[in-house]
């Protein structure tokens, strides 16, 4: 696949960005694509290994290898359609996927990976602009019905999977518009709205119906759902954050990043937020070093932040990979977003021990250092270096720790669903529930994961929705 020793040809030349004094004025995407005729080049580094290891690396078993060489053909059309075999929505993982690929790409053992994502983005959005995507509407219905509740990338995925095979599709989406994190969670710098609402056009085409600001639960009871509908599938998302419960949270000034981005996304788009949280001319504390902090981080510098910090409790990652993390297995090294570029001022090592405030709002954090090490088990644990307490300046403090499990309270448990040990929905092996024809899909059954990872876990339930209204399947 690609042009034979091309990798020795061509360097891996990335995506450029736009400058940093002009970018964080507006909440455009950063990414700045690359030429047809220099994305073929990179196509072209693509070195036809024995065993693409990039299709076991990426959850969708995408056939890289395969599109990389239509790419490098220039036959971009061919591409789109290898590329689509696979990937219901490569130009949402063309833009936010962390490249599970690229840690596995052979080419990556001693050179630089092929740019895997990239080459991804510009199939997908090539093939937009040429009109090689129609809509794919099914020539039989089967006159099965199947509820989707939740309009996340899995539900997105299971809908899409359902609907080519002929089953009527309903999306059910408690807030006003389609996409759930993806829409509300994600940065406009990172995914632009209008991909995905391009994306909703086109599902519309093919059939599927969507029926927005409806809490399934609450404004129409489960028991109608479960009478209307064949299947019922949940794909609502790992939605409680996680908390850190230690003196002072009580005081104005402390959120969870998800209400932030959410309310920043919300007033981007023109709509008015409940409650909107701005950073400007403010000290801002990030907790947590994952990829929702940096949005954080972003978003607070382009709100006119005065100063922002990012700490974590664990320790600095290494730059490069080391013994614990060989090829091909996805790599925990340091990973510095163009949110980071952007200005912020990065701790590990540090544990939150106290907000402290003045009138009821927060105006520091009191922290400690820590060092870890393994217990006799292997395990990871911390102590706190004494002596070494300091505090951190801070009028806004954004708490993106990760999330917990779906929310319970509601749906789930009026459905007296049974949950796993981490409060994630129980499944058994074809993700149905303890509900015979309520299956589950995504983080909500899964627990907090990547949006490439819950594309493929809605792809693969409604495999078992489709064998299970059918008794066969073909998907």
């Amino acid at each position: 696949m690609g042009k034979l020793a091309g990798f020795k040809e061509f360097e891996r030349k990335d995506f450029s960005t736009r400058p940093v004094d002009k970018r964080i004025k507006d909440y455009k995407e950063v990414h700045t694509p690359l030429s047809l005729h220099e994305m073929e080049n990179q196509a072209a580094r693509c070195m036809n290994c024995g065993t693409p290891f990039c299709n076991w690396g990426c959850p969708l078993g995408n056939l890289i290898p395969d599109w990389n060489d239509f790419t490098y053909n220039g036959d971009w059309k061919k591409a789109y359609e290898e590329l689509s075999f696979t990937n219901n929505f490569p130009e949402f993982t063309g833009r936010i996927c962390p490249a599970l690929c690229e840690a596995s790409c052979t080419l990556g053992v001693n050179y630089n990976p092929v740019s895997i994502r990239e080459i991804e983005y510009m199939v997908i959005e090539r093939a937009f602009k040429e009109g090689f995507i129609k809509p794919n509407i099914p020539k039989n219905r089967t006159g099965k019905k199947v509820a989707v509740i939740g309009s996340g990338p899995s539900g997105l995925s299971t809908a899409v999977q359902l609907n080519s095979v002929g089953h009527n599709v309903v999306i059910f989406e408690r807030h006003d518009e389609i996409g759930g994190l993806l829409r509300y969670g994600i940065p406009d710098f990172k995914l632009d709205k209008k991909v995905i609402q391009r994306r909703v056009e086109l599902m519309k085409q093919e059939g599927i119906e969507f029926k927005t600001n409806i809490n399934v639960g609450v404004d129409v009871s489960y028991q109608d759902i479960l009478n209307e509908f064949d299947a019922v599938v949940l794909t609502g998302g790992s939605t409680i954050p996680r908390d850190l419960k230690v003196p002072g949270r009580e005081l104005e000034g402390i959120y969870f990043a998800v209400d932030y981005l959410s309310a920043q996304n919300r007033k981007v788009a023109g709509k008015n937020a409940e409650k909107y949280i701005t950073a400007k001319d403010k000290s801002v504390v990030v907790i947590g070093g994952g990829d929702t902090g940096s949005d954080c981080i972003g978003t607070a510098i382009r709100q006119g932040a005065k100063k922002v910090y990012q700490i974590e409790i664990m320790p600095k990652p290494p730059v490069y990979r080391d013994d614990t993390m060989p090829w091909p297995t996805y790599p925990k090294i340091l990973k510095t977003t163009t949110s980071h570029e952007e200005g912020c001022e990065r701790k590990w090592n540090v544990s939150t021990k106290q907000f402290v405030g003045k009138d009821g709002k927060v105006n520091k954090l009191h922290c400690t250092e820590v060092e870890w090490y393994k217990d006799k088990d292997g395990a990871m644990k911390f102590n706190e270096v004494k002596g070494s307490e300091f505090d951190i300046d801070a009028d806004l403090v954004l708490i993106a720790m990760g999330f917990l499990h779906p929310q319970h309270e509601g749906l789930l448990n009026d459905l007296s669903l049974e949950f796993d040990g981490r409060g994630n929905v129980l499944t058994s092996d074809n993700h149905m529930t303890n509900i015979k024809g309520v299956f589950s899909a995504g983080d909500m059954r899964t627990g907090q994961s990547l949006v490439v990872k819950a594309i493929s876990d809605g792809r693969i339930t409604a495999k078992y929705v489709d064998e299970y209204l059918m008794g066969d399947t073909f998907l």
